[in-house]
């Protein structure tokens, strides 16, 4: 990584290859914008039709420059990019930025002309970026090889954020919303087709510039997951947040799935599981990136996340509860001295639990704020704080309110945020350095986000020291039947249902015997992976001879159907107190994820689930069941026991270990019912299906 941040980041010399004396075409921009903003290199103008670009002297051609330049900046078109960078390579230039589109995006043929550049630049050790990319810059450097407009309607500040996009427009659009809010920005680089250099690349190497205190990417697809853990790896050491929109929220992963667990981890869901597993935190959008920059960059890392509201009007503390509520933040609960505190120092109609309203009296009194926020602050409930003013102005001591707010934070660490609509009330406390925004909602939203990432980049990193060596059958295609999917979940740690596997009636009568009644008669056959939708399945069967007729009209629906016959199952039944799913399978960008949640039947049509990525623990498991639609069912409603989710937990984990453990000979992994009873009673696999994975399909 050492070349990208020297050759591009912080290059001697730049090469600008289509220079131009006009500052608002392409090849103009970043000669202007290296003059302006204070890089020291040596800037090398090419244009044959000119000698001199913007008080630079043009040279001709490339092998016309007396030195190799560090980075080469290509703003030719057509034809002319590629023979340009295969000009570059031949003279040893480190890196190449490529402005120009017209290749891999528009098909097989600009593909096939972006793979040839590609092989040029590798074949010479020199680096691409892009092409169809806005470009590089790196403003703690002046090394700008970029012709965003952005840098000329918000004028640069070099700071601590780092902006790393796949999007050009992305990249400026981020960088703009940032700056707009007063805010500093370090890099802003667009890796555009990535025909080789990656956003995860290009992120590894913004975060190991030291002055970087916050990463903000965006992303419409991750081509490099291995170095994006790794860079989030580092940022969690260093204390670094990563803020990522990934954009494209489709379920096209769905299309060719052939499972239930293919049809729910859809792409979505598993970068959700991705960012979550390596302590990101995903946003919707780039406004959402910049609204919780601020507090970021405050430092802020809360212990917990139960939130004081403060406010002068009763109705403004009870929408405040009402969006900490959607947001998931639990009001503080506060012991009875520090009410007594707050209500000494409040008139006698104030309410001094939480939510606290100190009223109208705030008009006559410019200290209350001064004077309350200390008191909570000694309740160790108190973890973040939100002060809430729906109306203030002529009469109020706005500066007190704010200089009281800034020194309570800067005393305390607490995190502090204030919702003023009136741009006269907001704007002493933005001048404080208060995090201001305009209600309670996006103000709530920011310290919920805060909070909830810093436990995530707090959270401990599991890792399994040893995975089970798991080998399916010899020559195995395909899915396994259900016997052998069960038999081989059994060998490691999976609980699974009694079962015998019968050829002939009698022994369909010989397997009753043994299992008892009620007991359940469905075919089996691996050409027939969901059985129920055939008619070949039986619940409640109550006799031997019940069984043994069973096994005769499945025998013959297999024949009929012409599908291969592994036997009859007849299997023990299995009651629990909800049924649960819990699959596996194998990512084509993420390598293994496993998928837990609600189960049954109509598993794919209600599809209340979620994707984690291994290793991961039991606690984690249970974590994301709470996370569910079902959620309030794990404790038990309406007077039913506590389900036993830590034997659900122990079951995901196993299934975890398989996947990963198989090295890609598994394809997918089903189990589905998972009956878990009450606490203590454990959960046990009805139902399974192993899909084995092609040998072509095996890394």
């Amino acid at each position: 990584m050492t070349d990208l941040l020297t050759s591009a980041l912080n290059p001697r010399s730049v090469a600008i290859i289509g220079a131009s004396d006009n500052i608002h075409k392409i090849g103009g921009r970043p000669i202007y914008y290296m003059q302006r903003h204070g890089y020291q290199g040596a800037v090398y103008p090419i244009n044959p039709a000119r000698a001199q670009i913007q008080g630079h002297k043009s040279y001709a051609t490339l092998a016309d420059l007396p030195e190799v330049p560090d980075l080469a900046l290509v703003v030719v078109g057509g034809d002319k990019t590629v023979a340009t960078v295969e000009e570059c390579a031949a003279r040893g230039v480190k890196s190449a930025v490529i402005i120009a589109s017209g290749f891999g995006e528009t098909g097989p043929a600009g593909r096939e002309l972006q793979d040839h550049m590609v092989a040029k630049a590798r074949a010479a050790g020199m680096r691409l970026y892009g092409p169809n990319t806005q470009g590089l810059a790196n403003f703690g450097t002046g090394a700008i090889a970029g012709f965003s407009t952005m840098f000329i309607e918000v004028p640069p500040m070099d700071g601590p954020v780092g902006v790393v996009s796949q999007s050009g427009g992305m990249s400026s659009m981020i960088y703009g919303l940032v700056r707009g809010r007063g805010l500093g920005v370090r890099h802003v680089h667009a890796t555009g087709n990535e025909a080789d250099v990656t956003a995860a690349e290009m992120a590894w190497a913004v975060a190991h510039d030291p002055d970087v205190k916050l990463l903000l990417l965006y992303l419409e697809n991750i081509a490099n997951p291995e170095m994006l853990a790794a860079t989030a790896a580092y940022a969690r050491e260093r204390d670094l947040p990563i803020v990522a929109v990934k954009a494209g929220r489709s379920a096209s992963g769905q299309k060719a799935a052939s499972s239930h667990t293919g049809a729910l981890a859809n792409e979505d869901r598993t970068v959700d599981a991705f960012f979550k597993h390596h302590g990101i935190w995903r946003v919707r959008d780039p406004h959402e990136q910049a609204r919780a920059a601020h507090a970021y960059l405050k430092g802020w890392r809360p212990e917990g996340r139960r939130l004081v509201i403060i406010s002068n009007s009763g109705a403004s503390c009870v929408m405040g509860a009402d969006a900490a509520e959607d947001l998931g933040l639990p009001l503080a609960e506060l012991s009875t001295a520090t009410q007594a505190d707050v209500a000494s120092k409040l008139p006698g109609f104030a309410t001094a639990s939480n939510p606290i309203d100190v009223t109208a009296a705030l008009l006559s009194n410019s200290g209350l704020f001064g004077d309350v926020l200390p008191a909570v602050a000694q309740d160790p409930a108190a973890d973040l704080f939100f002060l809430n003013i729906p109306v203030a102005g002529a009469g109020y001591d706005l500066d007190r309110f704010a200089r009281d707010a800034a020194a309570f934070e800067a005393a305390t660490g607490k995190p502090v945020a204030v919702a003023a609509w009136q741009e006269s009330v907001a704007a002493p406390f933005r001048a404080h350095g208060i995090a201001t925004f305009p209600n309670e909602g996006e103000a709530i939203a920011v310290l919920a986000q805060v909070a909830g990432h810093t436990a995530l980049m707090r959270q401990p990193r599991t890792t399994w020291p040893q995975l089970p060596a798991v080998q399916v059958p010899a020559g195995a295609q395909g899915f396994l039947n259900e016997v052998d999917s069960l038999a081989l979940l059994a060998l490691h740690g999976v609980p699974t249902v009694p079962m015998h596997l019968c050829r002939t009636a009698d022994e369909a009568r010989a397997a009753f015997d043994a299992i008892g009644a009620p007991a359940v008669v469905k075919a089996c056959s691996a050409e027939v992976p969901h059985k129920s939708e055939h008619g070949l399945v039986a619940l409640n069967v109550q006799t031997r001879e019940q069984a043994a007729e069973l096994f005769e009209r499945f025998w013959s629906k297999m024949d009929a159907m012409g599908v291969q016959r592994d036997g009859v199952i007849v299997a023990a039944t299995r009651k629990g107190q909800h049924e649960f799913m819990v699959g596996a399978r194998i990512d084509p960008v993420f390598g293994p994820v496993v998928v837990v949640g609600d189960g049954g039947k109509y598993v794919e049509a209600l599809k209340d689930c979620a994707v984690l990525l291994p290793p991961f623990s039991q606690d984690e498991v249970v974590r994301t069941l709470r996370t569910l639609r079902i959620a309030p069912l794990l404790d038990g409603v309406r007077g039913e026991p506590p389900l036993d989710v830590q034997a659900l937990a122990n079951i995901a984990v196993a299934v975890g270990t398989v996947i990963a453990g198989a090295r890609g000979t598994i394809a997918s992994v089903d189990l589905n019912p998972v009956m878990v009873g009450a606490v203590g009673d454990g959960a046990v696999v009805v139902d399974a299906l192993v899909e084995c994975a092609g040998a072509a399909a095996r890394p």
